[in-house]
Formats: C-alpha cells, sequence, structure tokens
C-alpha cells in the first residue's frame, strides 16, 4: 500500500511539473495565414505554418542549411536520377504510418495547375517513384543544379487522409474555393493544427511523437502556439506591451524605440532574404486600370524607366523605412545570389524621368492605379503612398489600391492588375529560385513564370534562364545567372526597390531564434 500511494505521488507530481513547464506562445502579425492547404498557395506567413505542420524530405537548420528531414539521406545515381532513403517509424499525425506513396503523391499534389508551388516539383526535381515503402527515386528529363533546394520547398502529405477527405488536389485559392484542407491539415510535423478560424485565431499544439525530439530538434519548451491576426499597427504594439501576446512578427518601424526603450519587452533585428518591388502589366494592349486608350505605356520602355528614375529610394529607406531597408538594384532577395553588376540602381532623376515621358509621346503623362498589399510586407501601403506621390509629380498620376493579403494575391493571380507590388524571398539564397519563377515567361506545362505577373514574354531573358537551371559546371552556370539579372534590368521589367530588415518584438522572457527567412521555429521558442 505504502508503494502504491509513493507511486501514486509520484506520478501527481509529474504532472504538476509538466503543467507548470506547458507553456502556450501567443503571437501576432498584421495578416493571416491564406489557407491550411501545404500546396495551394506560395506565401510566407502560410508557409510558416505548412511547415510547422509538414515535414519535408530535406529541412533546413537555423543558418538555412539543408539537412536531413523525412529522408535520412540521399545520392546522386547519375546526372539525372536522385534516390532518398527516408526516415522509417514515422507517424502522421492522425497516427498512419509514413511511406513512399505519400512522397510520390505529395509531388504530384505540388504539381497540379491549382498548386503555387509547381514551379519547384515534378518540372525540376523529376517524376517520382516508389522503389520500396522506404525509398524514392527522382527521375529528370534535364539534371539540375540545386535539386535539393527544391526538394526542401515541398510539404508531405498523407495520401490515405487527402483521398478520405477528398482533397487529393490542392485547393483553388484565387477562386475562393473551400475544401477540408482549409482550415484542416495531418502532417508529420512538430506541430499539430488543432483549430483555424480565418482571421481570427489559428492554434497548434506540439506534437509529443515527432522525430525530431529525439535528435534534439525541439530546444524550446512551447507547448502551444495561439496566433490572432492583430491589423492596426498600433493595436499590435499595444498587445505586446500590455501583455496580451508574447511576440509579434512584424512590430512598425515607427514604434521600434519604444519596445526598445522598454524593460518588458525586446527587439531582435535581422536582414530577410527578401526584395520588394513593382511590377508592371506588360501583356495587354490597353491597362485595365488607366487613363490611356488604345495602347499600354508600361510596353514601351521607356515609360518603365521613368517610373525607375522618378523614385527617391533613400526617401524611401530614410522617412518611410526608418532606415530598416537595404535599397538595390538588384532582384534577388539575396544579394548571395546576385552580381555587383546587377546591384546598380537607375539615379533618381525626376527631370528625366519627365523628358522619357514625352519620348514616349506622353508629355501631359497619364493615370493609373497601383495596387499594393495592406498587411504582407514592411510599412507596404505607406511604399505605395509615398511612391504614388513621386509619379504623380513627373505627370504619373498614380491613384493607390490596398488591401489585405487575401484579397491582393489572388487578384494578382487573375492578372487583374495594370502596376503592382511584390516581394519576393524565402531560405534559398539562389538565383534559379527568382528567375524561373518570378522573371520567366509563363510556361503552363511546368508552372515556370508562374509569378509573372506583368506576363512579359522576353525570349532572350527565357534562354539565360533555361540555360542557368540545367547548367552543372559553377562558373559557366554564375556567368549565366548575371547575364540574365542584366538582360531583366536593361528592360526594366520590375523596379526593384530595397531588402527587408525584418525586426522581431517579444516580451523580455521570450527567447526566440532571428532567421533570415523570417521563420519562427515555434519548437525553438523558449518562454521563461
Amino acid at each position: 500500500m505504502k508503494r502504491l500511494i509513493a507511486a501514486a505521488c509520484c506520478v501527481l507530481a509529474l504532472a504538476a511539473t509538466a503543467a507548470v513547464q506547458a507553456k502556450t506562445l501567443r503571437w501576432a502579425s498584421q495578416g493571416d495565414p491564406q489557407t491550411a492547404d501545404p500546396h495551394s498557395q506560395n506565401e510566407g506567413l502560410t508557409n510558416m505554418f505548412s511547415e510547422a505542420v509538414h515535414d519535408r524530405l530535406v529541412m533546413r537548420d537555423n543558418a538555412l542549411r539543408i539537412v536531413p528531414g523525412l529522408a535520412t539521406s540521399w545520392q546522386q545515381v547519375n546526372p539525372t536520377t536522385w534516390r532518398f532513403t527516408l526516415r522509417r517509424g514515422v507517424r502522421f499525425h492522425d497516427g498512419s504510418p509514413f511511406t513512399a506513396d505519400d512522397v510520390v503523391f505529395s509531388f504530384e499534389r505540388a504539381s497540379h495547375p491549382n498548386s503555387q508551388l509547381r514551379q519547384y516539383a515534378i518540372a525540376v526535381v523529376g517524376k517520382p517513384r516508389r522503389i520500396d515503402d522506404f525509398t524514392v527515386e527522382f527521375v529528370q528529363e534535364r539534371p539540375n543544379p540545386i535539386m535539393l533546394e527544391h526538394v526542401a520547398a515541398i510539404y508531405i502529405m498523407s495520401r490515405a487522409w487527402a483521398d478520405k477527405h477528398k482533397v487529393a488536389t490542392p485547393l483553388d485559392f484565387k477562386n475562393k474555393e473551400e475544401t477540408f484542407a482549409s482550415r484542416n491539415a495531418n502532417g508529420t510535423g512538430a506541430w499539430i493544427l488543432a483549430s483555424r478560424e480565418p482571421g481570427v485565431r489559428t492554434v497548434l499544439r506540439r506534437n509529443p511523437n515527432w522525430w525530431g525530439i529525439a535528435e534534439g530538434r525541439a530546444p524550446g519548451n512551447v507547448t502551444e502556439v495561439v496566433y490572432t491576426q492583430v491589423s492596426s499597427d498600433a493595436t499590435r504594439t499595444a498587445a505586446l506591451l500590455s501583455g496580451q501576446v508574447d511576440f509579434i512578427l512584424d512590430p512598425p518601424p515607427q514604434d521600434l524605440a519604444r519596445l526598445e526603450n522598454n524593460k518588458d519587452t525586446k527587439v531582435l533585428r535581422g536582414q530577410e532574404n527578401r526584395v520588394i518591388f513593382f511590377g508592371f502589366d506588360q501583356f495587354r494592349d490597353e491597362l485595365l486600370y488607366a487613363n490611356v486608350k488604345g495602347r499600354n505605356p508600361f510596353k514601351d520602355l521607356r515609360v518603365r524607366q521613368a517610373v525607375y528614375h522618378a523614385i527617391d529610394i533613400e526617401a524611401i529607406r530614410t522617412r518611410t523605412m526608418r532606415g530598416a531597408a537595404l535599397p538595390t538594384g538588384g532582384i534577388t532577395p539575396s544579394i548571395l545570389g546576385s552580381h555587383p553588376d546587377a546591384e546598380r540602381r537607375l539615379p533618381f532623376d525626376p527631370a528625366r524621368a519627365r523628358q522619357l515621358l514625352a519620348e514616349a509621346g506622353l508629355p501631359n503623362g497619364f493615370e493609373v492605379t497601383l495596387d499594393c498589399p495592406n498587411n504582407r510586407y514592411v510599412n507596404d501601403e505607406e511604399i505605395c503612398i509615398a511612391v504614388a506621390a513621386m509619379l504623380t509629380r513627373v505627370g504619373i498620376a498614380t491613384r493607390v489600391t490596398a488591401m489585405p493579403r487575401a484579397t491582393y494575391f489572388p487578384k494578382l493571380e487573375k492578372y487583374d492588375t495594370s502596376f503592382y507590388m511584390l516581394g519576393w524571398g524565402g531560405a534559398v539564397t539562389d538565383a534559379q529560385t527568382t528567375l524561373s519563377p518570378v522573371l520567366r515567361s509563363f510556361d503552363r506545362a511546368s508552372g515556370q513564370g508562374s509569378f509573372n505577373y506583368g506576363r512579359y514574354s522576353n525570349p532572350k531573358l527565357d534562354a539565360l534562364i533555361d540555360a542557368a537551371a540545367v547548367e552543372m559546371n559553377v562558373e559557366r552556370r554564375r556567368e549565366l545567372i548575371r547575364q540574365a539579372l542584366l538582360e531583366h534590368n536593361a528592360q526594366v521589367h520590375h523596379v526593384p526597390l530595397h531588402r527587408q530588415m525584418i525586426p522581431w518584438a517579444m516580451r523580455a522572457n521570450v527567447t526566440a531564434v532571428h532567421r533570415a527567412d523570417n521563420v519562427l521555429v515555434f519548437e525553438h521558442v523558449r518562454i521563461d
């Protein structure tokens, strides 16, 4: 009896200790994940939640280096065949076992036209085939010099779960399709999706059976994550200062000094792998949202150059961004993927802008609408308003239409725009993951050019991009990338602004690892 009582007391003590150690991370940002479907959308906050719930074959450490994930090892069997050995004993959140069938299914699903990840899937990694339950091969038509970078972008889903809930294909987000995968998920990752209320809150609970725990990949003490969308800058800051939330991903630049000087809060600063830029409709013969009839001014290189020359980038850096930006003439998220020749900006020169407009047959300028998100990038709407004023001064009377990301990105997917803002970035520093999806002309079969929302076609640029995509010689590939970036810049297909600096703000008792891909890894967060 004494032993039984002692054992019972021990169990109660352990339960009490676990309850004390259990921590809830309450955090906020200005936007909301677009969907729980991991293959439908390719957007930062959405990907962050997908990454928490779904593992990938290869993953990244906090320095963004490739490390084993659901694959424990891999080898290039020949120039166009890769073999991955899968981790054994892994189970999905519903308890079903993970096998090679789920890998094949996930890459096939991610290649569907509804998927914004399709440019990273079968078209570039090759056709997946099951060798046995724990071996998968990818057979390519052409070599891929950044194979692992692409593999790291595809989240692994359960084939059985997808079939059961009739979500074998990604949902069509741009046309507002709702499926079971809109609010539910079943991965193998460190976090289980407990509930999702779009625009309200999303709750994750720690997966006690995650394989990464045994490998020391979950050093934090958070057991529950509660995310709340707080659109207002002032409200987000007030929530952190009052202790209603523990962390905000996007503190307003104007509030950083206040948060740093408060004893109960702190700020982590770092550069993000993300470039912010403007794009133009260079496809239609007449713009949808302009007063010029019978022609499209943005098809004229001189007009695109005029827009570039009209932008006072230093004023944006110092006033709008309060120093939290690195101006660039480059179009790659990281300078590591660029070249010094491609980093040079056209100078701020309003007189030259007016001259170019006159040379283009628009001496009195024209009117146009600039579409912009208001809850995606740091000070996105404020940047658009500032640039609109600069353009108006040289004769391009610019109206700003700002909207939440959930409305904005489907609008761009439908090409329902004449002039737009976009940011591009993530963990990959290689230029190819910008060249192929963003700068190339659209190819329906492969999905390349899916984010070329201006729908321009430049055969010379396409040829350089396609050659770099299969060139295995490092020096030759570097030269092809340099030429591609210079060709893009010469034609001003986009107007780059800056690479983002990303500050994170949190309560003083919170410890987090700031990453260049702007991903908050929940299993590394500690609350003391």
